[in-house]
């Protein structure tokens, strides 16, 4: 009997974000307009940054596309790419926050398999994952830790391998590395930039920094002051692997200085407003 054919591989998914507005009721009765006729695509198994000022609605953004807003205008399309393109359900996804959201009284193990106790996974399984996810950031030895043994850039390597053991389709990063100081948010990023570019995962990441969003992403979106718009869409040609070597690039410097340019005018309008969500 001949064997029977491979499963195929499950439809990679474009997400299509098509005229999104999204309108704030406030006490007063003057509505704040956070979003506005937003239109972008992100394509699947790349990196697009989401870059703009303060309270210019990116972590707004973010959740719409994750499914924890519902836009006031405008649509989400999921669109599963084979012959034709085909509407889809949204794909699987998981999130990084800035904030740990770690379980104290779990230990690191535990706390990275929790997504898996609660999909029913068998215990076995979930600590093989979790104990895989955990090496792929660096993490061995640290299972039957608790998250206050360790430092803050260890705990937010917790939450990345949480999000990790999932296998998502789509990984949602808000500014992960915002709550850490600068030298190890800059190893972080590149440990993340490693792990995204091995896993072909499509990563979505808002991010207030230009360094981060060039050394991590494919695309950049930048963002106008509230209320968000896109600005404009940059691709981001530099060759991978990315490092702080990259930094030292001439083609840096010019996506810097690109960058910087369409920001500073907006970040300076959003200065003359009083603060919102990022």
């Amino acid at each position: 009997m001949p064997p029977a054919p491979a499963a195929a591989a499950p439809a990679a998914t474009v997400i299509a974000v098509e005229d999104i507005g999204l309108t704030f009721p406030s006490k007063s009765g003057e509505a704040t307009v956070a979003l506005f006729d937003v239109s972008c695509r992100f394509a699947p198994g790349k990196v697009t940054a989401i870059i703009g000022p303060s309270g210019c609605g990116k972590s707004t953004l973010l959740q719409i596309v994750r499914g924890f807003l519902t836009p006031t205008r405008g649509k989400l399309r999921f669109v599963r790419l084979g012959a034709e393109d085909t509407a889809g359900a949204p794909p699987h996804m998981a999130t990084v926050w800035q904030a740990f959201n770690l379980f104290p009284w779990r230990t690191i193990i535990d706390n990275v398999a929790f997504g898996l106790e609660v999909a029913g996974v068998a215990k076995a399984e979930r600590l093989a994952r979790a104990k895989k996810a955990l090496a792929a950031v660096d993490l061995s030895g640290f299972e039957q830790k608790y998250p206050r043994q360790l430092s803050g850039g260890m705990r937010q390597r917790v939450g990345i391998a949480r999000a990790l053991v999932m296998e998502p389709e789509v990984l949602l990063l808000d500014e992960p590395f915002g709550a850490l100081d600068a030298q190890t948010r800059l190893v972080l990023q590149e440990q993340l930039a490693t792990l995204v570019e091995t896993s072909g995962t499509t990563a979505i990441l808002v991010t207030h920094s230009i360094e981060e969003a060039i050394l991590l992403a494919d695309t950049i979106l930048v963002m106008t002051a509230r209320p968000g718009r896109i600005a404009a869409e940059i691709v981001n040609d530099l060759p991978h692997p990315r490092s702080m070597a990259t930094t030292h690039d001439p083609g840096f410097s010019v996506l810097f200085d690109r960058i910087y340019g369409l920001l500073r005018q907006e970040v300076i309008r959003a200065m003359a407003t009083e603060g919102g969500d990022a």
